[in-house]
């Protein structure tokens, strides 16, 4: 069995990442956020990163760190509304922005790690965020076409792991976390505990580990 456990973030990191790339960010707020992996990345100086993630942390933590020291150039998010320099930065166009409604934004990052390229859905239909977009009609009603989120890397934060990768979310931390893990190339976990395989109950297990 291939070992998947590393020492720290930043070895765990080695080899995965490079300029330019996509990375999906779990967590919900301050909320289940890898924030060893996020400070890993700030440390290697990896830049011109695009971000899938529900928000972007606050100015001096989560993503907030990568804003801060310019590492980001676009954000693909719901909700930005505690951060000051990420307002800043977007409306000096600095930073790239690709808003999404919540709902969309989930059913983007499960829809391309379920190999689905496009979905219809009626949320945004008839404001700005359907411009540009296809609209088409079902039972006479108008959906927006949707595309799915796919990335180079997804960072995650889980309760507890074991070392074959299987993953359990615990509260707010399932959202986000675990449909990135399957909608990435490379998925790295932060876990608050390992523990010895077969410790984990099988019907408890919200990422398996061939995601990991």
């Amino acid at each position: 069995m291939r070992n998947k456990r590393y020492e720290d973030a930043s070895s765990a990191l080695d080899d995965v990442l490079f300029d330019g790339m996509v990375i999906m960010a779990g967590g919900f707020g301050l909320c289940g956020i890898p924030e060893h992996l996020i400070t890993a990345i700030a440390r290697k100086g990896t830049r011109d990163l695009t971000f899938i993630s529900n928000n972007c942390g606050v100015d001096d933590f989560g993503l907030g760190i990568l804003l801060g020291k310019g590492q980001i150039k676009k954000m693909i998010s719901s909700y930005v509304g505690e951060n000051k320099l990420f307002e800043k930065l977007y409306l000096s166009g600095e930073l790239a922005l690709e808003f999404n409604p919540q709902g969309t934004l989930a059913e983007r990052i499960r829809a391309g790690g379920a190999g689905i390229p496009a979905f219809f859905t009626r949320t945004g239909v008839g404001t700005i965020v359907a411009e540009g977009k296809e609209i088409r009609q079902f039972n006479g009603e108008d959906y927006v076409m949707e595309t799915g989120l796919t990335a180079d890397l997804a960072i995650v934060k889980a309760w507890k792991g074991d070392v074959e990768g299987n993953l359990i979310y615990r509260k707010t931390a399932r959202n986000f976390n675990p449909m990135m893990a399957t909608a990435a190339k490379v998925t790295v976990a932060e876990v608050e505990e390992i523990v010895p395989i077969g410790s984990l109950d099988p019907d408890h297990i919200h990422t398996p580990g061939i995601y990991v």
